[in-house]
């Protein structure tokens, strides 16, 4: 039997998603194409939120080798809401596999409105992952993202104590690059994430972005929402961007500091309800 007839078959699932705006003012599904492991539903959501689109992995999580790219176009003065089922799960990778590839890319139309509002990824010991989000946003187009990333379930006794973890943001605005911005954590994990210049005793991190001409303006709703946070976190604003970062000792503690904040910041940006995506609250 050939060598090679022993390596385990990786998945390399794609997802293409535009979303226009129709003559009559509201927001419709231009283009979709889908390849497993990705796939995209489209949920009734409330007549007072934009349009929803949910992504998901039939696979189950990722681990070594495995690929994933999600290209999102919000056009010209459309608004939509992307997000996922579930926390992704990425799984200790087998030797010499190579490292799980997720790329997300988002192009922001002009007077268009997007938010991309994933949930966690939890990154299991021994596994590999380099993940890219980039996000081209027009002059008067606005963006709101979050990421989420947990070190392990800790609950059930599980830590990311050996593996690779690259993950990388570029956001562009009228077609100039405002921030870039990398994590790389490889070799001795339990030693660099509890370093006091890492994240010390904290198991989870997020990063919200929000995009826009009236990002400075947002900073300070995002500065009161977290007034009464009892997490170590932070906001600053430059350059039409606003940047939140949160860490937590408790992965639930941090789940709840990010949806609080996600509901303010739209609410007060965009003038939608103050909530989540259901599948937030499955």
């Amino acid at each position: 039997m050939k060598a090679n007839a022993y390596l385990h078959q990786r998945v390399d699932g794609e997802a293409r998603i535009a979303f226009r705006r129709r003559v009559d003012g509201a927001t419709a599904l231009a283009d979709l194409f889908q390849r497993a492991p990705c796939r995209v539903l489209f949920p009734t959501t409330e007549a007072d939120e934009p349009v929803q689109a949910v992504l998901l992995t039939t696979s189950g999580g990722l681990t070594g080798g495995d690929r994933t790219r999600v290209a999102i176009s919000v056009e010209s003065h459309a608004r939509a809401t992307l997000t996922t089922q579930a926390a992704e799960k990425i799984y200790r990778a087998l030797p010499n596999t190579g490292d799980a590839v997720v790329q997300v890319e988002l192009r922001v139309g002009d007077g268009a409105w997007a938010e991309w509002l994933a949930q966690e990824t939890i990154v299991f010991d021994g596994s590999r992952l380099r993940r890219l989000f980039t996000a081209e946003v027009a002059a008067t187009g606005r963006l709101l993202a979050v990421e989420s990333i947990v070190f392990g379930r800790t609950a059930m006794g599980e830590h990311f104590n050996s593996g690779v973890l690259h993950d990388s943001w570029r956001i562009s605005r009228a077609g100039r690059l405002i921030w870039a911005d990398a994590l790389r954590l490889e070799g001795d994990l339990k030693r660099l994430r509890t370093a006091p210049f890492g994240f010390g005793t904290s198991v989870a991190c997020a990063t919200l972005v929000y995009v826009g001409a009236d990002a400075s303006q947002q900073l300070s709703e995002a500065r009161r929402l977290l007034s009464g946070c009892p997490l170590p976190c932070g906001a600053t604003s430059l350059d039409g961007i606003m940047l939140v970062r949160i860490m937590a000792d408790d992965a639930s503690e941090l789940r709840t500091a990010v949806m609080n904040l996600i509901a303010g910041i739209r609410a007060a940006a965009a003038s939608l309800p103050a909530r989540l995506p259901r599948v937030w609250h499955c």
